[in-house]
């Protein structure tokens, strides 16, 4: 058994980091609960916000902090044109369609960083990088902390624009039912493209967070996608409140796991989870039953 200080310690971990998971997680269950689809690009569209904050600091000088007034808004601009341009034109309106074009837009982002970036894995140096907090008999680091706040800020905001604004109104329309929201006067296909936008919007400031305590390379978005679909599945397929409690939740068994199995075994709790929940309650904790 393990000190209870030790226990504390892994748990806080877990939660910081499960907090940035669910910031991923709730740009792809945003994108789910309007669209229906499953964003595939949703790996490589967050491997060129790591790249891009990245970059912004190596050449520029810019903490990925500051850097959020820009990664967020150039990934926004980057989400809306790919549904509108790109998506939106590839699918012609059909689901599988627009699976296959998602899947095409994340082949062609990867290859496009490894012809571009090579296959270096690469980080940043920041002065608050290996800088750590004491919280009760746990040491956690300064990037988890400022990340773990940061997601919730983000979250809050998101649940804002989603209950108190008319786009959260018209999103919410656009999802309950399409044919009534467009003879309600509703642009769907704007509002498509703002989900889109909204959602990579999510990985920008994911990716301003992650950067000062991770790494970046062109495959990087792999892993973080597949905790993300885990966390969609387990919260409830377009539950915002799901994929938040979600990303916390298996943040914790992460850490839990890597801490009794190790790190190679840690994530061998999230897929056991995911498994489990397809099996005995496909809807998910928050999702509604079909």
């Amino acid at each position: 058994m393990f000190d209870p200080g030790i226990l504390f310690s892994s748990v806080l971990n877990g939660l910081t980091t499960g907090a940035v998971y669910a910031l991923i997680a709730l740009g792809l269950t945003l994108i789910y609960g309007v669209l229906h689809i499953i964003n595939f690009a949703h790996g490589a569209s967050l491997m060129l916000a790591l790249y891009a904050v990245y970059f912004l600091k190596d050449r520029l000088g810019i903490d990925p902090y500051l850097a959020l007034p820009l990664v967020v808004p150039g990934m926004f601009a980057l989400g809306y044109l790919l549904q509108r341009v790109v998506i939106n034109r590839a699918g012609h309106g059909k689901d599988e369609n627009i699976l296959l074009a998602t899947l095409g837009v994340a082949i062609v982002m990867e290859n496009l960083a490894l012809i571009f970036f090579k296959s270096d894995t690469r980080n940043i140096d920041t002065a608050y990088s290996l800088a750590t907090v004491a919280i009760g008999p746990a040491m956690i680091a300064v990037p988890k902390l400022v990340a773990f706040a940061g997601a919730l800020v983000v979250s809050g905001l998101l649940f804002w624009i989603m209950t108190r604004t008319d786009l959260g109104r018209a999103i919410r329309a656009v999802a309950k039912e399409k044919e009534g929201a467009k003879l309600m006067g509703i642009d769907v296909d704007h509002v498509y493209a703002m989900c889109f936008g909204i959602g990579l919007a999510c990985l920008g400031a994911a990716a301003c967070f992650l950067l000062p305590a991770y790494y970046v390379n062109p495959q990087v978005g792999g892993g973080f996608v597949l905790v993300a679909f885990t966390i969609v599945v387990l919260g409830g397929m377009g539950s915002f409140v799901g994929a938040l409690l979600g990303g916390f939740l298996i943040g914790i068994v992460e850490s839990l796991g890597g801490l009794y199995l190790g790190e190679s075994l840690g994530q061998i709790g999230i897929f056991v989870i995911f498994i489990a929940v397809v099996l005995f309650k496909p809807e998910g904790l928050f999702g509604a039953r079909a």
